[in-house]
């Protein structure tokens, strides 16, 4: 008619209220394509975090009760009066996974150094010791290994393991939040009427049954998701960097056989410091001085007399909690191992596979029987390459190269400060939590980083091992500590002598 336009020269083919109703159609119909791929790996990242997540936390938890109950059929009243000690031990850990501000090996020395306090207390009830004189016995800890070998092995074992499960944890959750972000983004009005061109010019033509050619779709798609192809280097750096990490999951630093025996191995600890007791005396003797011997009839009870001669009776794996939520991480990480290789090259993929779904074009068959942008016809224009400065030449989409889209600019800077994160945890090396509960808009990236502001650089934590990994062994052996300071656990330590005293008296 009157009000028809040939689509050759220019966008512009159909009558203006035409043009109007199929060019928010055509959004539309991008939008509905790019959400349908991405809803699918935005629910399994959010799926996954969900189930690690769950797992982590009921880990936690079992290791604790298991720990509670097997303490108290072995020492009995004893620890239950005085359960604060390892109760803030699995608070500060719980702590640590969800984001708090812990510094796992400065809480893990904490822990063995006000133990030590306390037993060295326990099996010299005839001596009254100073705080300066049990300061003196903390700085002669590395040299007389009182609770032997365990903490340096518990210290090792538990931040790589804490390290590896929380970061992993967090970049499934920048994962599924940069999805969501980066799959929002609206095509530019060059790009709507691009779209316009392609799936409702023929329309106007009288051509309703002809669909666009699969080349002719792909130039548009790839024109109309420029910037998202940007996103795909970072992104598959980011895929590997999660794949690292998961080897770190089922490696000798899985948590779930760290957190597993860790009773028994508190508990092989705390005997050994009682069996070495008289060695331990003397070298503090030596080195620290002899204490003042309390006055008679206020001698503490020792602690063979207060029920911790009893030896921790041997781990048996028939007895431990089945599984945490109803899982393993073994069993974990082989599924989202497959699912992290999948995710690989999602964002340059996909111009491709909205254009294979038969809405959109007419696939790779029929090539002179399609809709072309102007005609019934084949399509001749050779395949614009990914990315935004491919779109340069691109024939079908008008694409400003010098401009990008800064919404999908935050969330590659988000990827890449995660990536460095990872590689840092595989390493060993703690890093910052990211909170990815508090974001300064929508279009921020779960990092919570604008692009002038991110950085490469990172300030770890202490926490840092090197040197070889060894296996696990499953009732004994894991990781290390040493000392520093926690406030709250040295008050509660302190409460905890207090108790003591009154039950010994």
């Amino acid at each position: 008619g009157d009000h028809l336009k040939v689509c050759s020269q220019g966008y512009t083919c159909c009558s203006q209220e035409m043009e109007e109703k199929y060019g928010q159609q055509s959004k539309h119909d991008f939008r509905n394509a790019v959400v349908e791929l991405s809803n699918h790996l935005q629910t399994m990242f959010s799926s996954r975090y969900k189930k690690f997540d769950e797992f982590f936390k009921e880990l936690l938890e079992n290791a604790e009760k298991s720990l509670n109950d097997m303490f108290v059929r072995t020492y009995g009243r004893l620890y239950m009066q005085n359960s604060e000690l390892f109760k803030d031990l699995f608070v500060e850990l719980k702590r640590y996974y969800v984001g708090g501000n812990v510094n796992l090996e400065e809480m893990l020395n904490e822990f063995w150094a006000r133990l030590l306090e306390r037993m060295f207390r326990l099996v010299n009830p005839q001596y009254h010791f100073t705080d300066e004189y049990l300061e003196c016995v903390s700085k002669y800890t590395e040299q007389l290994k009182p609770f032997g070998d365990v903490p340096r092995k518990l210290k090792l074992q538990v931040t790589r393991a804490f390290v590896a499960a929380r970061t992993f944890a967090q970049g499934l959750a920048v994962a599924r939040d940069v999805v969501s972000k980066v799959s929002a983004v609206n095509p530019t009005p060059q790009g709507t009427r691009a779209l316009l061109k392609m799936m409702y010019c023929p329309h106007c033509r009288g051509l309703v049954s002809v669909k666009p050619c699969y080349n002719y779709c792909f130039n548009v798609m790839r024109g109309c998701l420029a910037n998202q192809g940007d996103l795909d280097a970072e992104w598959n750096i980011f895929m590997d960097s999660m794949l690292l990490v998961a080897e770190r999951l089922e490696g000798p630093f899985n948590i779930e056989s760290v957190m597993d025996p860790i009773d028994v191995k508190i508990s092989d600890a705390i005997m050994n410091m009682q069996e070495n007791s008289m060695q331990v005396s003397q070298k503090v003797f030596q080195g620290c001085g002899q204490p003042k011997t309390l006055a008679q009839g206020r001698t503490a009870r020792s602690v063979s007399e207060s029920g911790f001669s009893a030896r921790f009776r041997p781990y048996n794996p028939e007895e431990r909690p089945t599984t945490a939520a109803g899982t393993s991480l073994d069993r974990l990480v082989t599924d989202v191992k497959e699912k992290l290789k999948q995710a690989k090259k999602f964002w340059s993929s996909l111009p491709g596979n909205i254009c294979n779904d038969e809405k959109m074009s007419v696939g790779t068959v029929n090539e002179n029987e399609c809709w072309n942008g102007s005609a019934k016809s084949r399509y001749d224009f050779a395949v614009t390459g990914n990315g935004l400065a491919s779109q340069v030449n691109n024939p079908e989409v008008e694409v400003d190269i010098t401009k990008p889209d800064m919404v999908i600019r935050r969330q590659i800077m988000a990827l890449r400060v995660m990536t460095n994160k990872l590689k840092n945890a595989y390493s060993g090396n703690d890093v910052d939590f990211i909170d990815i509960s508090e974001e300064s808009s929508g279009e921020e990236s779960g990092s919570g980083c604008e692009l002038q502001q991110c950085s490469l650089e990172f300030e770890f934590n202490a926490t840092e091992v090197t040197g070889n990994s060894n296996k696990s062994d499953k009732t004994v052996n894991t990781s290390a500590a040493t000392r520093s300071s926690l406030s709250q656990a040295a008050l509660l330590l302190s409460l905890l002598f207090l108790a003591m005293q009154r039950q010994w008296r």
